[in-house]
């Protein structure tokens, strides 16, 4: 059998089937890199100059093709995207349909290209139906971005299959990238544009064209900021606002609108009419319904959908007493009530570069392109009114010698040539005139050759002016700018500002305390850990009941309002609100199944938080530090590590800072006097030693003012003073001295004294 031949390859050409060697590495970096270029340049990023990605572009290009302006009737959708996916975007159906459902969803986009018939989904988050099932055609804004396509406005490309062509760019006659935002990821960076307001981006690009070096802050006098379909109030700072539109990042934070509606007898409830912009309404209301099952907001009790058309959704507060400002302030610091929108610049400029633009870079690119869009349809029409005075000099020249052309065409062999010849035609003009039909030799048609020829005479010298003027070009280009500003002013209903600016209040109160009722109550705790709330301030305590075998151990006067602070044997603090503890109805309830307290260790301090307060913490050891009050909350029930404490050593006091003295006593009965700042300040540790000790631990300690003196307690539990007190004063860590006699066998300073 004989072989085939052998057939060469061209130079600089790899051969089919051939083995190419590479690094992994550097075949890996460069397809990557290839890959994510594509991403940025053909998905993720639009283009500054008509606000569009390819897709999006696109479907445009193909609904034009197929004649779907706002005067004409509805197509299917799928006819839309079989086109769009058969000539030109070479991806899924399913991508190009939900580009296609997204350009017409008015909870989506600020002005909708696609003019959608049908389920086009809801702003619940439903899906849109089939899209054999919907229809769809262009809006005017969707023609503003194709006007002038057919009048060379801008370059075609090759479609992917080299079978037709599409347009790089549209010719944007409507701002579109800020006015309806943009959203994208790409390959190491991303887009977040917001959708903003046609008429005040067209009032900024007007005074940008006067004044070309305007600053951003000048030109946020007509872009007030964003224009969200779906309203809202932007809470931002200006300040935060104007860093955002110089640098080209930033965000705004959103929230939804309501009003309080009143339901009679008093009581009333918020309905919630806007919702931030891209927020799912089912999705909220889920979010609102797990708030009011967790307890995350107690002044909330229900909340119910009742939106048709309009978006209504109804809140209903536990009490008409609540407030109704700082029961919403709540809702927005735990819920999507309250969004951030982030703005993002990122987008490829003229030369698909991608890079973040500034609000001026923006509006001048946008305005660059429509003077370059403006210089080629004039051209374009420059090269047509020439192509037709040609023809119309010609007429002219035959309406002149009418009688000397008709001999020649009747009696010449070579009629074209001999009028070239005879009267200096060019070809073309002389086959005009030989294929003139003879009622076109009538006056009244040479009256109106003429008059054409003079119109087109006018026309071509004011665009040559206006090509070689740049004045006039952008004067030209600023009507077309007011002219899109009057389609969508804030008079038409389009155009009409939807997200209003507001400043977010400050509320000095504490919202987890806001809803409570404030309300005196003693809270009691015995010494066998039983915590339970007695109304009112008692101050009599004697007729309280215990379990058997148990007695009062701490009891304080609080508010329903207050954090109650457990200090236990293990060096933790345990946070409590007091209105979440036990009624007074019985004995109460083990702390131990409210916080998770050990069972060998036990509460040794309860006291109201007050965060303005210090406090010393100590143990048997006889270490201890100062620590403010304002870190000792815990968040679990836990608890907060304080003070560290190991082996046979426990916490054994806490005390409140009340002078500029602190007093130890061990067990030993030696007693030792030295000054607050000795004691560091620490949010956590062993401490340092306060006392010094051969046998035994730590017994009490107090704080307490030059001026007044120290106090202890006798054998019979009366108050006494300690005479020359400064006599048993010395350094911290040092022994001390013996106590004066009198003092009980467990040696105890003046409680009082003590928190």
């Amino acid at each position: 059998m004989a072989k085939p031949p052998k057939t060469k390859t061209p130079k600089g050409e790899i051969p089919e089937n051939a083995i190419i060697e590479e690094h992994f590495d550097t075949a890996l970096s460069t397809r990557y890199l290839a890959y994510a270029l594509s991403t940025i340049t053909q998905r993720a990023l639009p283009d500054v100059r008509d606000g569009l990605k390819p897709v999006h572009r696109r479907i445009l290009y193909a609904m034009r093709q197929l004649k779907l302006n706002p005067e004409n009737a509805h197509k299917k959708c799928a006819r839309i995207v079989g086109d769009v996916m058969g000539q030109y975007h070479p991806h899924g159906d399913a991508s190009i349909y939900d580009a296609l459902v997204k350009l017409s969803q008015s909870f989506s986009a600020r002005y909708p290209l696609v003019d959608g018939q049908g389920n086009f989904g809801n702003i619940d988050g439903d899906s849109p139906a089939a899209m054999r099932y919907t229809e769809a055609k262009m809006t005017a804004a969707g023609v503003a971005l194709l006007e002038g396509l057919d009048e060379d406005a801008v370059d075609f490309i090759p479609t992917y299959n080299e079978e037709d062509e599409e347009p790089l760019v549209l010719p944007a006659g409507f701002p579109n990238l800020l006015a309806n935002g943009s959203q994208g990821i790409a390959v190491g960076m991303a887009t977040s544009i917001p959708p903003h307001n046609a008429a005040e981006l067209c009032n900024a690009a007007l005074h940008l064209i006067k004044t070309p070096n305007a600053r951003v802050e000048t030109l946020m006098n007509y872009v007030l900021g964003p224009d969200l379909p779906t309203g809202g109030i932007i809470v931002e700072p200006k300040e935060s606002m104007l860093d955002a539109y110089t640098t080209g990042k930033g965000g705004f934070k959103v929230r939804a609108r309501w009003h309080v509606e009143d339901v009679g007898r008093g009581q009333y409830q918020i309905i919630i009419t806007e919702i931030p912009y891209q927020v799912q309404k089912s999705r909220l209301i889920e979010k609102l319904a797990d708030i009011i099952e967790q307890k995350k907001s107690p002044g909330l009790v229900d909340v119910r959908d009742e939106s048709a058309e309009d978006i209504r959704i109804v809140l209903e507060p536990r009490s008409k007493n609540i407030d109704a400002a700082l029961l919403m302030e709540s809702l927005f610091k735990i819920s999507e009530l309250e969004n951030r929108v982030s703005l993002n610049m990122n987008v490829l400029d003229a030369t698909r570069t991608p890079r973040v633009m500034d609000l001026r870079e923006v509006l001048q690119s946008w305005l660059d392109h429509r003077r370059e869009v403006l210089l080629r349809r004039s051209r374009q029409r420059l090269a047509k009114i020439a192509d037709r005075l040609e023809v119309l000099d010609g007429y002219m020249i035959a309406f002149l010698n009418i009688d000397e052309v008709i001999r020649i065409i009747r009696f010449e062999d070579k009629p074209k040539q001999e009028l070239i010849a005879k009267f200096s035609l060019t070809e073309r003009q002389a086959e005009a005139i030989l294929n003139m039909r003879l009622r076109a030799l009538n006056k009244l048609q040479e009256i109106e050759i003429k008059g054409e020829h003079d119109k087109l005479s006018a026309e071509r010298d004011k665009l040559n002016e206006l090509v070689s003027t740049d004045s006039l070009q952008w004067d030209a280009i600023a009507e077309q700018v007011k002219s899109a500003r009057d389609m969508y002013g804030p008079k038409t209903e389009i155009g009409k500002r939807r997200t209003t600016f507001d400043v977010a209040p400050e509320i000095d109160v504490d919202l987890s305390t806001a809803f409570i009722t404030k309300e005196p109550i003693t809270v009691v705790m015995s010494e066998k850990g039983w915590i339970r709330t007695m109304k009112g301030k008692m101050e009599d305590l004697s007729g309280l009941k215990f379990k058997e075998g148990d007695k009062l151990g701490f009891a304080v006067h609080a508010e329903t309002t207050d954090k109650i602070i457990i200090f236990a044997s293990n060096g933790k603090f345990y946070t409590l609100g007091a209105d979440k503890l036990p009624g007074g109805r019985g004995n109460g309830e083990p702390i131990r199944l409210i916080v998770d307290l050990e069972n060998d260790h036990t509460p040794i301090g309860m006291f109201v938080h007050d965060p303005t307060r210090q406090l010393i913490v100590a143990s048997s050891e006889g270490y201890g530090f100062r620590v403010n009050e304002s870190d000792i909350i815990a968040s679990t029930r836990g608890g907060r590590k304080t003070l560290n404490v190991k082996g046979d050593s426990e916490a054994v006091r806490v005390i409140q800072v009340k002078g500029e003295k602190i007093a130890t006593i061990g067990e030993n009965r030696k007693i030792l006097v030295f000054n607050v700042e000795e004691l560091p300040e620490m949010a956590r540790g062993k401490g340092v030693r306060l006392q010094k000790y051969k046998d035994g631990g730590l017994a009490d300690l107090t704080t307490f003012k030059a001026e007044e003196g120290l106090s202890f307690l006798d054998t019979s539990a009366r108050r006494n003073e300690v005479p020359d007190w400064n006599l048993l004063e010395g350094k911290r860590a040092q022994a001390g001295r013996m106590a004066p006699r009198g003092f009980a066998r467990k040696p105890s300073f003046d409680p009082a004294k003590g928190l």
